[in-house]
C-alpha cells in the first residue's frame, strides 16, 4: 500500500495563492463572458446558422493549444545556498508556489510530492506531481530541476542555479510549460506573473530580474 504524508505549506505564500486563485477564477469568469457575448452579438446581428459557425471559431481559437510560456527569472535571498537548496528539493519548492497553493493539499506519495487540486467547483481534480532532481555544476554551483507532471505527462520544468554574488544567495531559473495552452489561458499567465513575484517575495526572494513570453 502506498505511504501518503500531508505536508504543511508556508502561511504567507499560501496567503498570496489564494488571492491569486480568486482572481483567477474571475478572470477565467469573465473570458467566457466575452465568448459568449461574442456569440450571442452574431446571433443577434446576423441569424442561428452564422452565430453557430462563430461559436465553433471561437472555441476552436480559444482552446486550440499553440502557446507555450518561457522565461527566466534571477532571485536574490538571504538565505544560505544549503537552505535555498533544502527549499528547492522539499515538497513545497519557492519557484512553485502558485502550484501548491491553489492545490486542496499537498502530501507526499511514495517519496514524490503531489498536489492535489479540484476544479469546476469539485467535480474535477488532477494530481500534478514534482521529479526533482539535483547536481553540481562545473563552475561549483548547485543545479536543480524540477519537472511537474499530469498522469505521467510532462507538464512544465524549472531548472534553478543555486550561486553566490555579492554576499547574497542568488538563483537562476529558467522555465518551460511542456505543455501548451489555448488562447483562453491568456489572462490566466498575465495573472500570474503578478502574484508569482508576490509569493517569492513572501518567501524572502527577492526578484531582481525577469523575462518571459509566450512561444509557439
Amino acid at each position: 500500500m502506498p505511504s501518503t504524508e500531508r505536508i504543511e505549506r508556508p502561511q504567507q505564500a499560501l496567503s498570496v495563492a489564494n488571492r491569486y486563485r480568486r482572481r483567477e477564477r474571475l478572470a477565467s469568469a469573465l473570458v467566457v463572458i466575452l465568448a459568449v457575448s461574442v456569440c450571442l452579438g452574431a446571433y443577434v446581428g446576423t441569424s442561428l446558422f452564422p452565430a453557430a459557425i462563430v461559436a465553433v471559431v471561437v472555441v476552436v481559437v480559444a482552446r486550440a493549444p499553440i502557446l507555450r510560456s518561457v522565461g527566466t527569472v534571477r532571485l536574490r535571498t538571504d538565505d544560505d545556498p544549503e537552505a535555498v537548496l533544502d527549499a528547492l528539493t522539499g515538497p513545497t519548492p519557492p519557484v512553485l508556489a502558485l502550484q501548491w497553493g491553489v492545490a486542496d493539499a499537498v502530501t507526499i506519495e511514495d517519496g514524490v510530492p503531489t498536489y492535489t487540486t479540484s476544479y469546476l467547483f469539485g467535480l474535477r481534480s488532477v494530481k500534478p506531481t514534482v521529479h526533482t532532481q539535483a547536481e553540481s555544476t562545473s563552475d561549483g554551483n548547485r543545479r536543480v530541476e524540477l519537472e511537474m507532471r499530469v498522469n505521467d505527462n510532462p507538464w512544465g520544468t524549472y531548472t534553478a542555479t543555486v550561486g553566490n554574488a555579492d554576499g547574497h544567495t542568488v538563483v537562476d531559473v529558467a522555465y518551460t510549460s511542456d505543455r501548451r495552452f489555448g488562447l483562453r489561458r491568456v489572462p490566466q499567465q498575465l495573472l500570474a506573473k503578478r502574484y508569482r513575484d508576490a509569493a517569492l517575495r513572501a518567501q524572502g526572494y527577492a526578484v531582481v530580474e525577469r523575462e518571459g513570453h509566450f512561444g509557439l
